[in-house]
Order: structure tokens, then C-alpha cells, then sequence
């Protein structure tokens, strides 16, 4: 019992040891925009000006009813009249420091003040006015200190830089431009003698090497690093002398067989350096790492850990709608997981270092981090670059997630700085420039921005590594994951192809505090982004979920003699997927009459996951199907990665579509048929239902259910490409159902409208096309305002395009009408109105009732409705004729870039291009006009099944 108590005192004297020698941190604002503490305040312009008040810390103050908005490319918009907000904002807080203090070494630290910012303590300066919004910087406040009492912090924040370097790299860009304190202030306490900042670099054999940066070193010590394993477990050690006035110290050890970092396997060790004096601990930091080499070989490609790895990427700004740039660990959270559902690897932070949370979250879930110094266009000078530099760097070269240093943007770059990251770095990350001219490669890396997919090809043909660090433009519902997948696999398969980073995360959509609270994105500057501002996601969400998922799955449908076997490709970089689990189901769907959506898991079971090699190799997944496996709706396969989070879920139809209608489309009743003629009209009646058709056009005139009331559905069928002139109606009796068959000239051949006893109504058709189209089919006409929703079975839930039909999967979906246009506020996703796939059968609700549509033909588009894709003068793209279309074909979407003449849509690849069609079309189309009667199965609801795994 004496060994066991005196063991637990020493442990306890070591605790406390640790802790008294640790550094000390004391807020002094809040810690993040959901935890912050009121300052005295005094703007000095604009809204709320001209008296003293109180204000959040960290916030932006325009967000607290102060000052005035600026988007950075106001002076685009404004010209001649345009002036930048110049207001200044006055703060002042009184704080307390212990008395115990006296004797150490406190510093007041500022992670991040927009943007010149001037520091006194009790009346007298802290030191340099402070130039650069997006960086930590600190001033040494010992001797200004009254220790034991009452202290007053007075900060002057100017919105403008008097530096017009500091303007031009940071203001005078295409983003919102704020004023404030927006991320933490603190104090940070140390002994007088301590260890200030740690770089290391950490290879992947395990070579280990750090150098500590001491301050004020007046009599010798020691500096004493120890590695632990994240099981903390002491791997490694490395102890050297340290000498009066010395400033830096380089350790050196080796660590055994360490784990290595990857984005795929996140492995972090923890460093804890120690200065000692006599044996006696002083002081002590800590300091999370990964091992993992960084190198690019020149004309072939970026590798890590001696695996060629290709960056599937998104640029990210630094984003909240309320409290804009000012965020929290949840936010960031979000963002990291958002990122990695999307099957990404890599982020950059544009255009500015983010806050350090965020690096830790890339750290640890794993994402290749490209950290930027701000220079939108135009680059800082060198006096005020090379203090930024030195902070950013020092701040943040411990971080393993961080693969490049970014010297600016598009011109944004100061050559002279282009040495100075590796002075801080020891790790000597390549620094690159993301740049948006082509002929600008640096380092052996090609960043050029927005190639077109032709031009891509020359480029990852050419001399350099090419890696964009901006393409597929995502503003409103243009790029993304629309023309993603050309452009992926021409990365993936070509040697110096090393991926990108799409443009962008997030829309910048602004709760505009002098605006009754809107959220503004600033015309078509902002609203970039792959989800909304509060995170909504957009439909290239799934789209590039599924293009980059690691898992990859060619086969779009099953053939005839499908035996459970799915050919399958690793893409990921270093995980075999024998450490993936897959899962399958046998599913039904719901019907049109059920409560619910989404289809019954019958029956499911696990795979045995292949060992398929990563970097490219081939296998087979192998299910074992039951023998009844045919008499199912559908096959879904869902795959998980090792940490179990779903990769991707796809579904393919077991049955045709004829199969799937079975239950649904009735044609038998005990009703008659009839027929009638007038001048104008033919009425075909079967059951309760009867439609007119137009003798003079050959379109439909009118719909009726005697159970409800009218419909407006018609004007149709018009061949939204080509021309069709109708010349002709006849009538006949086919079996029990009557016929009107109405003859054209042109491209549309004959349409055969046939109803039967039981309501449902057949429309055949035949065209031919030859050439060039945007899309193909038919239209029809109905109130857009008197739409409630739509149900389907087909592609879901979001809208597609031409050459965006990827993350949508076959299920029975349902959306509530929203007039939602991509990019805009209400982000209400998924959009109600566009181009849908795959439609089985869909039904729509409105005011006047329900009415059914489907087809036992594969390959039906069905468009709803007017809808913008880019914003501009007419929609873009353009429109078909009619508002409610049966498609054979639709259009692809370009980017915000396509709309420049220059540079079109076709450009961006095979799946971009216009389709060409050169033949005939056939289809059949089933309508019921109203609710139509349940047959077979569709008589009685039937409580889905619960399944946990789907």
C-alpha cells in the first residue's frame, strides 16, 4: 500500500509539474462566433456610428449593425462612384492577470482583425500596427502588465490598410471584405525562459527531425523531445544541450515502423519537447504530427509516402451566412465531413490561411490541405509579404495535412516570397502558384485555372504536372459535378494528370444585417458553391460523391445473364478493399397509391470483400443470389470504407419497366369505350376519362375525369426539335380501346393517342432527327402554378443534365413543389423544376387533382417545368418548347465561363458536347388523367420493412 501511494504522489507531482510548466491561455474575448464576450466599442462610419457601445468578440461588425457592406469587386460594379467602406472601429476591454504572473512572459495574441490593426495596453503601445487580415500575430505585453489588477486593452481596427498592398491583395477580390476582430483574442503565458515554436518534419521511414525555437535562454538547460503513438506509448526520444542565448535547437531521432499519414489513413503521433534546467522541467509544448514524404517528380507526378496520389479537391472559403468569416469547431466539422462524403481528398483554402481548427480536423480525418497567402490578382509587397509569410508558416508547418504552400492567386504572386516559406518550414513543402494564365507552372507544377477538358488534354500531355487548382466553376447550378467525370478520368488516367480543386464549396450568400436579414450573394459574384450557405446540398453533391467515389462501378444495368457478379476498380491510393464492407439487398418498390416513398428490402446479405490491390487494380464482387432473385424490383449494392461511413449506395432495376408497371397500368375494365367527332375535335372516352383531340393541330385540347374536375393538361403532343405539321386525324376501334392516329409532315412521323376501358390512355409516337440537337422529344403544356409536387420511380431525387447523370439512383421519390433557382435564396433543395431520368412513372399532384404519367420504355427524361441553369437574359441552357417534356434527349450545362462566348459548353468535354442523333425515335407513353384505380398489389398499403443497413 506505502509503494502504491507513493507511486500515485509522484504521478501526481508530475501532473502537476506538467501543468505549471505547460503554457497558459487566458481569452480574453470569446473562443468562436457562438462563444463570444462583449467589448466597449465606437465606430467611427456608417451604421451605428459616432458613439460608444458594446460589440461581440470575435465577430465582424457588420454583422453587429455597424459600419457598411462591401462585396471586393464592388469597384466593378460601382465605377466611377465607387468608395471601399473606410470606417474604423475603437475597442476597449478591461481585464485582470493574476499576480502570480509576475515574473513570466505574457503575450497578447490576435488570430485574426480586419485589417490594420493598432494594439495598447494601460494607454501605451503593444508595439507595430498590424497589416493583414487572415493571420495570428502577437505582441510581447510583459512590462505594460499591471499584475494583480485592473487592465485596459485598446485596439484600433481599420477596415482599409494603410498599406495599398495589403488592399489590393486582400480587398479588391472577388469575395465579401469585412471589418473586425473575427476570430479569438487571448493571452498566452509562458516562463521567462521557453520554448516560442516548434517546425518538424517527419519522413515516412520514420526520420524525425524538429527544430525548437527557444526565447531568452539565460542559463543552460537541455531540450528533451518524446514521441507517443496515438495508444500513448513513448516511441521515441531525442535530448540535446541548449546554450545561453541560443534560439534554436535541432532534434533528431527515428521512430520505428511508424503508422504513416495518408487523407486515407490519418495516423498522428503527438511530440512533447521539454526545456530543462538541471533536470527540472521549465517548460513544455505539444505538438501533433504525421509521418509522411511530400515529393514531386518532375514531369510525372505528386507522391506521398512513394504512391503517385491525384488530388480530388474543392476550394473552401472560410463561411457562415450570419456571422460571415467568424466561425466555430462545429462549422469546421461540417466542412471536413461534407468534403470527405463527397469522396474528396484534398481542400484549399482560398484565398487565405482559415483558422487553425480547421487544420486540425484535416489533420486527423484526413484531407490534403493547399494553405494559401492571401493575393487575390494582385500580391502584397515584400515588407508586408514577408512578416505574413512568417506568421502563416510558423503557425501552421506542423500541420500534415498541409502538402503545398500557395504564394497567391491569379497574379496574386510576389516572387521574391517564394523563398521565404521554406525558411520556416523545415519540412521544405513545395511552395506552387495558383494562377489562372497558362505558361505560369512553378515548382514542375501547371496550376492554370479553368481549362476546358480539350485543353487538358494538351496540358497532361505537355512538360508539367498539371493540377488546376480552380475548374468547373460551380456557380448557380453550372460545373461541379456537371462535366466532372470527363475531366476525372482524364486526370486519373493520364501520367502527369494530378486532379484539381473545384470552384467552390460554399455559395457566400451574407445575412445582410441592414437589409431586414436577407441572405445576399452579391448578384452572380458569390453563389459558387457545390452547397447552399447553410450547407444545402446542390444536385453536383452526389454527382461528384459518386464520380470520385474510390470505389468504382461501371455497370449501368443488368444484362440478361447476370450471375451476381459486379466487376469493380480500386481508386483509392493506399487502402485494398478487402478493408471495405459491401452490402446487398433485393428490393421492392412502392407503388403510386402507397404513403411512402423509397421501396422494401426483401432480402440482404454481406459480400465477401475481394482483395483488389489499390492505384487502379480490377476485381469482381461476388453476390450469391437467392434463385428467386429475379421476381424483385431491384438490386442495391451499398459500400462502406473501412471507418464504415458510406462511399456509395447503387441501384439497378431487376425488372423492365413493362415489369414494373404490372401492378400499375390497368388496362382491362368492365367499362365501355366510346368515341364521338364534331368539326374540330375527336373525344375518346374510356371509363371516367375522356380526352380531345384538336383536328386542326393533331394536339391534345382537353382532359376530363367525371370524378373531378378538368385538367389542364395539353397543348402536346410538339416536337421540341424539328418540325411537325399535322395533316390529318382517323379514328378506329382496336379491341376494346378506341384510337385517334394523327398524321404529320416533317420530322415527326404519326402519334396514336388509344384509350382504354379502364382510363389509361396510350400515346405512340415516331420521329427522326438527324444532327445536332440540344434535346429531343416531346412537350406539353400545364400551369406551373397550379403544381403541389410529384412522385416518381426513376433516377432521384435531384435534377440531371447530359453530362451531369451521375448521383442520382433508381427509387421511388418525392418532392413538394419549391421554385428554387440554384444559387438563390430559398435554398431549397432538391430543385423541383429541371430534367429527371429514368422515369419509370411519375404523378403529379395539383390543385385540380393527380395525374400519372409512365413509360415501359427505358431512357425517359421528364423536364418540369421553366427553370433557370445559369443565370442570364433568357435560361441557360435553352429551354424546350412547352413547360412539361418527355425527353429522349437533353441538354448539357456549362459553367459561368461557358456563357462567355469564347468558351463554350461543347468544350468541356465528350458528355458536354450537343447530342447527336441520326435515326428514328419510338416511344409509348401511358397517361391516367386523375387518380387511377389500384390494381394487383397497389390495392392495400404494406408497412415497409425496417433494414438498418439501407
Amino acid at each position: 500500500m506505502r509503494k502504491l501511494l507513493m507511486a500515485a504522489s509522484a504521478a501526481l507531482l508530475m501532473a502537476n509539474s506538467f501543468a505549471q510548466t505547460a503554457t497558459q491561455i487566458k481569452y480574453l474575448s470569446g473562443t468562436d462566433n457562438k462563444n463570444t464576450v462583449a467589448w466597449d466599442f465606437y465606430c467611427t462610419g456608417g451604421r451605428n456610428s459616432g458613439k460608444w457601445t458594446t460589440i461581440q468578440v470575435p465577430a465582424h461588425w457588420e454583422q453587429q449593425g455597424f459600419g457598411a457592406y462591401n462585396y471586393g469587386r464592388d469597384y466593378k460594379t460601382y465605377g466611377k462612384n465607387f468608395r471601399f467602406a473606410d470606417e474604423q472601429g475603437l475597442y476597449k476591454h478591461k481585464f485582470t492577470v493574476p499576480a502570480a504572473w509576475k515574473g513570466k512572459e505574457v503575450f497578447i495574441v490576435f488570430e485574426g482583425s480586419m485589417t490594420d490593426t493598432e494594439v495598447k495596453i494601460n494607454g501605451k503601445s503593444a508595439g507595430d500596427k498590424h497589416q493583414g487580415a487572415f493571420y495570428e500575430f502577437k505582441y510581447n505585453i510583459t512590462d505594460l502588465l499591471k499584475y494583480g489588477q485592473e487592465n485596459l486593452l485598446e485596439a484600433t481596427v481599420s477596415k482599409m490598410s494603410s498599406d495599398n498592398s495589403v488592399n489590393n491583395a486582400e480587398r479588391l477580390a472577388d469575395y465579401w471584405v469585412f471589418g473586425g476582430i473575427f476570430r479569438p483574442v487571448y493571452l498566452k503565458v509562458v516562463p521567462k525562459q521557453h520554448i516560442d515554436h516548434t517546425s518538424i518534419d517527419a519522413k515516412a521511414d520514420g526520420s524525425f527531425a524538429m527544430n525548437v525555437f527557444v526565447d531568452n535562454i539565460l542559463q543552460k538547460g537541455e531540450v528533451l523531445a518524446e514521441i507517443w503513438d496515438a495508444a500513448n506509448k513513448l516511441v521515441a526520444s531525442a535530448k540535446l544541450p541548449v546554450n545561453v542565448k541560443d534560439s534554436v535547437v535541432k532534434l533528431t531521432a527515428k521512430v520505428a515502423n511508424p503508422l504513416q499519414w495518408t487523407a486515407e489513413t490519418p495516423n498522428l503521433y503527438k511530440v512533447n519537447v521539454s526545456f530543462l534546467i538541471g533536470g527540472i522541467r521549465v517548460h513544455r509544448v505539444s505538438d501533433k504530427f504525421g509521418f509522411r514524404t511530400i515529393e514531386i517528380r518532375k514531369g510525372d507526378g505528386i507522391y506521398l509516402n512513394g504512391t503517385k496520389i491525384k488530388m480530388k479537391g474543392v476550394n473552401r472559403h472560410v463561411w457562415w451566412p450570419e456571422t460571415g468569416r467568424a466561425v466555430n469547431p462545429e462549422i469546421d466539422l461540417m466542412d471536413v465531413k461534407l468534403i470527405k462524403e463527397m469522396n474528396m481528398n484534398a481542400v484549399r483554402c482560398s484565398h487565405y490561411p482559415p483558422d487553425k481548427n480547421f487544420l486540425n480536423l484535416c489533420d486527423s480525418l484526413g484531407l490534403y490541405v493547399l494553405d494559401e497567402l492571401a493575393g487575390w490578382q494582385k500580391a502584397y509587397s515584400t515588407k508586408a509579404g514577408e512578416k505574413l509569410v512568417k506568421e502563416m508558416v510558423i503557425r501552421d508547418a506542423n500541420h500534415p495535412s498541409i502538402f503545398f504552400w500557395s504564394n497567391g492567386n491569379e497574379g496574386g504572386h510576389n516572387f521574391a516570397l517564394d523563398d521565404d516559406y521554406g525558411q520556416y518550414d523545415l519540412s521544405n513543402r513545395p511552395v506552387i502558384h495558383a494562377h489562372h494564365r497558362p505558361g505560369n507552372a512553378f515548382n514542375g507544377i501547371d496550376c492554370n485555372h479553368y481549362e476546358d477538358y480539350y485543353s487538358t488534354q494538351k496540358l497532361v500531355a505537355d512538360t508539367n504536372i498539371y493540377m488546376p487548382t480552380e475548374f468547373l466553376h460551380s456557380q448557380d447550378d453550372g460545373g461541379a459535378g456537371a462535366a466532372l467525370n470527363d475531366f476525372w478520368e482524364l486526370h486519373w488516367n493520364a501520367k502527369k494528370g494530378a486532379g484539381g480543386f473545384l470552384w467552390a464549396l460554399v455559395d457566400e450568400g451574407i445575412v445582410r444585417t441592414d437589409l431586414n436579414n436577407i441572405i445576399d450573394v452579391n448578384g452572380l459574384n458569390a453563389p459558387d458553391g457545390i452547397v447552399g450557405p447553410h450547407r444545402e446540398k446542390e444536385g453536383s453533391f452526389n454527382a461528384i460523391r459518386e464520380i470520385y467515389a474510390p470505389v468504382k462501378i461501371w455497370m449501368k444495368d443488368l444484362a440478361s445473364n447476370f450471375n451476381g457478379t459486379i466487376p469493380v476498380e480500386n481508386r483509392y491510393h493506399f487502402t485494398n478493399l478487402n478493408q471495405c464492407t459491401f452490402h446487398w439487398a433485393l428490393v421492392n418498390y412502392r407503388k403510386p397509391g402507397d404513403l411512402f416513398t423509397g421501396y422494401d428490402v426483401m432480402k440482404s446479405g454481406q459480400l465477401t470483400s475481394p482483395s483488389i490491390a489499390p492505384c487502379g487494380e480490377k476485381g469482381n464482387l461476388q453476390i450469391n443470389l437467392p434463385d428467386d432473385w429475379k421476381g424483385y424490383d431491384a438490386l442495391v449494392l451499398s459500400a462502406f470504407d473501412p471507418a464504415k461511413n458510406l462511399i456509395y449506395k447503387w441501384t439497378w432495376n431487376v425488372k423492365d419497366n413493362a415489369g414494373l408497371l404490372n401492378d400499375i397500368v390497368s388496362m382491362k375494365d368492365t367499362a365501355a369505350t366510346t368515341i364521338t367527332e364534331n368539326d374540330s375535335l375527336v373525344t375518346l372516352r374510356g371509363g371516367e376519362v375522356s380526352i380531345m383531340i384538336s383536328k386542326k393541330d393533331g394536339q391534345l385540347a382537353g382532359v376530363r375525369n367525371a370524378a373531378s374536375d378538368p385538367l389542364s393538361f395539353g397543348k402536346g403532343p410538339v416536337l421540341v426539335s424539328g418540325t411537325a405539321t399535322a395533316t390529318g386525324v382517323k379514328t378506329y376501334k382496336e379491341g376494346d380501346a378506341q384510337v385517334a392516329e394523327v398524321a404529320y409532315t416533317g420530322n415527326m412521323k404519326w402519334a396514336k393517342w388509344k384509350i382504354y376501358p379502364s382510363g389509361w390512355t396510350q400515346l405512340d409516337y415516331e420521329y427522326e432527327l438527324n444532327g445536332n440537337y440540344q434535346f429531343a422529344g416531346i412537350s406539353f403544356n400545364y400551369p406551373e402554378n397550379f403544381v403541389l409536387g410529384a412522385k416518381w420511380l426513376g433516377k432521384g431525387p435531384y435534377r440531371v443534365w447530359k453530362n451531369r447523370l451521375q448521383g442520382v439512383t433508381n427509387n421511388v421519390w418525392q418532392n413538394v413543389y419549391n421554385n428554387t433557382q440554384t444559387g438563390s435564396a430559398p435554398w431549397i433543395f432538391p430543385e423541383f423544376k429541371g430534367y429527371y431520368g429514368d422515369i419509370t412513372w411519375m404523378e403529379l399532384n395539383t390543385v385540380e387533382g393527380k395525374f400519372c404519367v409512365a413509360s415501359p420504355d427505358t431512357g425517359l427524361f421528364v423536364r418540369l417545368f421553366d427553370f433557370y441553369g445559369l443565370s442570364g437574359v433568357r435560361p441557360h441552357p435553352e429551354l424546350p418548347v412547352g413547360n412539361l417534356s418527355f425527353l429522349d434527349r437533353i441538354p448539357p450545362i456549362g459553367t459561368k465561363l461557358a456563357l462567355n462566348i469564347s468558351y463554350n459548353t461543347s468544350a468541356l468535354g465528350p458528355q458536354s458536347e450537343p447530342n447527336k442523333l441520326n435515326g428514328t425515335f419510338k416511344r409509348t407513353l401511358y397517361f391516367y388523367f386523375g387518380l387511377p384505380k389500384p390494381s394487383g398489389e397497389n390495392k392495400q398499403f404494406v408497412m415497409p420493412k425496417v433494414n438498418d443497413l439501407f
